[in-house]
C-alpha cells in the first residue's frame, strides 16, 4: 500500500521492484493518491492499465498521510499488507525480509527500521537523524512498556496480518502524526511487534513533506498519549494555541499600558481581540489544517470567529475587571481568570460553526 501525493518522479521506480512478489503472492499494489497536482495518479492510472496488479484510489477533498494509509488499508482485499512510502527512500527489497518475519515467526506487525543496527542510512541529514532519533525516544517514553525494544516506532514502512489488528485499525485516529504510531498506541501493547533493518536511500525527486505542522501533530500526538487518549488531539491543540493567545494578551496589554499611556480596562478589549485573532490563525494552521480556510473563506473565518467569541470576550472583559476592582490587582491573575472562563465555549463554538467539524 502506497501513499502519495505529488510522487511522479518517485512512484514508477516503487512499484516496479514490487511486481516479484506476485512469485510467491497474489498481489494488489494499492495506491492511495491525495489528488496529486504533478500527475501522480494520472501516471498510475497508466501503469494500471497495464499491470492488473495495481489499483488507483484517488481522494478528493480528504488529505493527510495517516488517513491515506488508514483508508487504503480498509480497502485491502488481502490478509497481508505492507505500507512504505512512495518517495523511494525505502528500499523494495526490505519486503520480502519483512514479510518472510511476519510468517516464519508469527508476528502482528514487522517494522522496517532506519535505526536497527543493521540498517544502512544513506538518505538522512544529520539535522533530520538527530530530529528522527529525538523523535523516536520521545515515542518509546509515551508508547506501552513493551514496545520499548523498537528502534524504530515512527517508521513508514510495516508490515501487518490485516486480519488480526482490523479492529484497531479501525480505531486509528487519523489525524495523528504517524499511522504506525498511532496503532501502536491504540494496541495499548497488545501486538506482537519486531523490526528488521532498513536501507533507507536518499529522495531522487521532488521534497520532503516535513514541515512545521507536521512537529505540530507529533507533539499533539505525544500528549495526546501522555493524556492516556482521555482528552481529545483537538482540545489539547486547541488550548496551547490558547496558551500562545494568553501571551499575546498578556503583551499587548502591557505595551499598550506602558506605551500608549491606556488604562487597563481600556488596553484590555483591544488585546482581548488581538490575542482572539492570533488563535484563529494559528488553529487554522494547525488545529484545523485539514479544513483549512483560504482567501476569502480566512476573511469570513475569521468573522465567524470573533462573532462566536464575541460573547465570552465580553465575559473575558468582564471577569478580568471585575477580579481586578475586587479581588486581585494582579494584572495576570485577573487577565487569566478571564480566558479560564471562555476556552471550553471557543473550542466547541468555533470547532463547530467556524470550521464545520464535532
Amino acid at each position: 500500500m502506497l501513499p502519495t501525493f505529488n510522487e511522479r518522479g518517485n512512484i514508477e521506480a516503487v512499484i516496479m521492484p514490487l511486481l516479484s512478489l506476485s512469485d510467491k503472492f497474489d498481489l494488489e499494489i494499492l495506491v492511495v493518491d491525495d489528488d496529486s497536482s504533478d500527475g501522480t495518479a494520472e501516471l498510475v492510472c497508466s501503469l494500471s492499465r497495464q499491470i492488473p496488479e495495481i489499483r488507483l484510489i484517488r481522494r478528493v477533498g480528504r488529505s493527510g498521510l495517516a488517513s491515506a494509509i488508514k483508508e487504503g488499508l480498509l480497502d485491502s482485499t488481502g490478509e497481508l499488507a505492507v505500507v512504505m512510502d512512495s518517495d523511494g527512500q525505502h528500499d523494495p527489497s526490505a519486503v520480502h525480509e519483512a514479510l518472510e518475519k511476519l510468517l516464519d515467526d508469527d508476528l502482528d506487525v514487522v517494522i522496517g527500521s532506519r535505526f536497527h543496527l543493521d540498517a544502512q542510512l544513506h538518505g538522512l541529514s544529520s539535522r533530520r537523524e538527530f530530529g528522527s532519533n529525538w523523535a523516536n525516544a520521545t515515542a518509546r517514553f509515551s508508547l506501552p512498556d513493551v514496545y520499548g525494544n523498537l528502534t524504530d516506532p515512527m517508521s513508514g514502512f510495516f508490515t501487518l496480518h490485516l486480519n488480526r489488528v482490523m479492529g484497531l485499525i479501525r480505531g486509528v485516529d487519523v489525524n495523528g502524526f504517524k499511522f504506525l504510531y498511532e496503532l501502536l498506541a491504540v494496541s495499548r501493547g497488545s501486538l506482537r511487534v519486531r523490526d528488521v533493518p532498513l536501507t533507507f536511500q536518499p529522495r531522487h525527486y521532488g521534497s520532503s513533506k516535513l514541515d512545521l505542522a507536521i512537529f505540530w501533530d507529533f507533539l499533539i500526538s505525544i500528549l495526546h498519549s501522555l493524556s492516556f487518549r482521555i482528552l481529545p488531539r483537538r482540545a489539547i491543540s486547541f488550548a496551547i494555541v490558547g496558551a500562545s493567545g494568553v501571551v499575546v494578551q498578556l503583551m499587548v496589554t502591557q505595551l499598550l499600558m506602558l506605551y500608549q499611556r491606556i488604562a487597563f480596562e481600556n488596553a484590555l478589549p483591544w488585546a482581548v481581540i488581538t490575542a482572539a485573532t492570533s488563535n484563529y490563525l494559528v488553529n487554522n494552521a494547525l488545529t484545523f489544517r485539514f479544513q483549512r480556510l483560504k482567501g476569502l473563506g480566512l476573511v469570513r473565518g475569521l468573522i465567524k470567529f470573533l462573532l462566536v467569541a464575541s460573547l465570552p470576550v465580553v465575559a473575558n472583559v468582564g471577569v478580568a475587571s471585575a477580579f481586578h476592582r475586587f479581588v486581585s490587582s494582579d494584572l495576570v491573575g485577573a487577565q487569566m481568570a478571564g480566558i479560564l472562563v471562555v476556552f471550553v465555549w471557543n473550542y466547541a463554538a468555533s470547532s463547530r460553526f467556524v470550521w464545520n467539524t464535532p
